[in-house]
């Protein structure tokens, strides 16, 4: 199905290249698939290579089994009780169980049921709990273990997160915060299964996350990926929001030495300053406020493995001084604690954020920055990547096809697909997958036409000058000189009703969102950590949400014309 009318000409195809999962560092192989060349080859001689397109793919297929619909849980517990509680509590957020009530049924379970987690209980009949976690990382190491026990305190609980648990709850169990944990492991699961491949076969043939491109830029990245991926070095990975930074680090990971050991992600700027310390080094019982029992943290659940920073800059400077000694020594003591704990991890991280800038205004450490800095790899934004938004069109185009049901869909009009190129895409990749997987949900006949594309695509590139817009300049101001937008939504949806929109929910959303933030930015004179607490929100939501309405900073919260 050719949902691009566009197509690569065929002497393009001629020069394509594929490099399966696993693949990466193979000697040459030349064969043929379909009407494309299929190459797999050593990344050290890609500068020979002029003409490329090039895709990472991350595949959601579990290592050695099938793709499910649905996630699997093995629960092995010898209370029946425990058991039926826990099913019927997964059972909430769509996660099929299978139960265990012996450590050798657990064990027959694993290999016929290929569960994407484990919850196991560490008091066992004939056995304990760690004795058979032993047995299930040797059939999968990958395998996110969560323990439930009676002593949440004891040793063998701690023991067993330092062996590569995941987590564990403590019996009475909360059901609730193990439904929670337990999204956890899957998520983590996902991440650790999905290995990501060079390949530029139809992009509704590939599962998964996929990093698409051919443009010079993007070959450049592809080459760093090679180069520092078999070395164990810092990486820092520098992009916008949305470009896909956690792409490229476990690119780096699953072609990395360490790419059979845990792989870790943590958003810096998703999880509060007083809590990210004790989120990456753990802490001690009775440490502060609610800290009712130990705690063991990224940097030692992932001893061996690899932790990805994400959103570096907006670390604390007391965990800025953390790191930088763990960088340097690969040691820690845990928060309230003084025992010195050895640990073993590599560190990739990434920001959007201008460091250097950063450490002259003072918010940043210079030695951590050098630290991190020790190899970069800039990823370009999809306004400065050329033709690959045609091919990242296409590929995400097939891709939501598939997952909607939408077949009948032909293509994309020749008009809406220039618009699409014209767009500025601020949020970049991530954008432009979610304005792709929109129009085809509003699309209602065989081709994605300019009326499909969500408004604020077709108002900023020129292709719908549709009335009353949703922009600074069309708003009701309140006369003042900050330029505050007014609240008042009845004339603006009055108005687009007489226009006969048909994309009236998404356009309000913007005129209340772009009013919101700008008032409450003003009410705390641009500070931006203030603004977040006020709106419950992150700090990287804010910074995104500034850029995409044009905010100035400067002395006044303004709206840009």
């Amino acid at each position: 199905m050719s949902l691009v009318r566009r197509r690569l000409p065929p002497e393009t195809r001629q020069n394509l290249i594929i490099c399966p999962a696993g693949a990466l560092f193979t000697t040459c192989h030349i064969g043929w698939s379909s009407d494309i060349v299929i190459v797999q080859r050593d990344l050290a001689s890609l500068h020979e290579i002029d003409k490329t397109t090039w895709s990472t793919t991350a595949s959601s297929k579990p290592i050695g089994g099938e793709p499910c619909e649905m996630a699997k849980v093995l629960v092995i517990d010898d209370d029946r009780t425990i058991c039926e509680m826990v099913k019927r509590s997964l059972e909430k957020i769509d996660v099929t169980t299978v139960t265990a009530e012996t450590a050798s049924d657990g064990l027959a379970a694993l290999p016929q049921e290929n569960p994407d987690v484990v919850v196991l209980d560490i008091m066992l009949p004939q056995t304990s709990g760690l004795e058979l976690f032993r047995d299930v990382q040797q059939h999968d190491r990958r395998l996110p273990i969560i323990f439930i026990t009676a002593g949440g305190g004891s040793s063998t609980a701690i023991q067993a997160m330092q062996l590569g648990a995941y987590d564990y709850v403590n019996k009475p169990l909360d059901l609730p915060k193990l439904n929670q944990v337990v999204q956890g492991a899957l998520e983590t699961r996902r991440l650790m299964n999905q290995r990501v491949a060079i390949s530029t076969g139809d992009a509704n043939h590939a599962e998964g996350e996929i990093f698409v491109g051919r443009s010079p830029k993007m070959l450049e990245v592809f080459k760093a990926v090679g180069r520092v991926a078999s070395q164990d070095v810092t990486v820092l990975i520098r992009g916008e929001s949305g470009t896909g930074k956690e792409l490229v680090a476990r690119a780096i990971y699953q072609h990395s030495k360490r790419s059979e050991q845990p792989f870790m992600a943590v958003n810096c700027a998703a999880i509060p300053d007083a809590l990210l310390e004790s989120e990456l080094f753990g802490h001690e019982k009775g440490s502060f406020t609610g800290a009712d029992q130990r705690r063991i943290g990224k940097f030692e659940q992932c001893n061996g493995g690899t932790i990805f920073l994400d959103e570096v800059g907006d670390m604390s400077p007391l965990v800025q001084g953390k790191v930088l000694r763990l960088l340097q020594e690969q040691k820690f003591e845990r928060v309230g604690g003084n025992q010195t704990i050895q640990t073993d991890v590599r560190i990739i991280t990434a920001t959007n954020r201008d460091l250097e800038q950063m450490v002259e205004d003072g918010e940043y450490r210079a030695d951590l920055m050098y630290r991190l800095n020790g190899v970069t790899i800039k990823l370009p934004p999809v306004r400065e990547r050329g033709d690959d938004i045609e091919i990242l069109v296409e590929h995400f185009l097939n891709i939501a096809a598939e997952q909607l049901g939408k077949g009948h869909v032909e293509g994309i009009s020749p008009e809406a697909l220039e618009l699409l190129i014209r767009y500025d895409w601020p949020g970049n990749v991530r954008e432009l997958q979610s304005v792709v997987r929109t129009s085809l949900l509003n699309t209602t006949g065989p081709i994605v036409v300019p009326a499909f594309l969500p408004a604020n695509v077709r108002r900023e590139s020129g292709g719908d000058a549709l009335p009353e817009q949703v922009a600074a300049s069309d708003l009701h101001h309140t006369g003042s000189d900050d330029q505050l937008p007014s609240a008042d939504l009845g004339a603006f949806v009055e108005g687009r009703l007489r226009s006969d929109s048909t994309d009236l929910y998404s356009e309000t959303l913007e005129v209340m969102e772009r009013f919101l933030l700008t008032r409450v930015l003003q009410e705390t004179d641009g500070n931006q950590t203030r603004a977040a607490e006020i709106l419950g929100i992150t700090r990287g939501k804010i910074r995104d949400r500034i850029a995409a309405f044009k905010i100035s900073l400067d002395k006044k919260v303004t709206l840009e014309d």
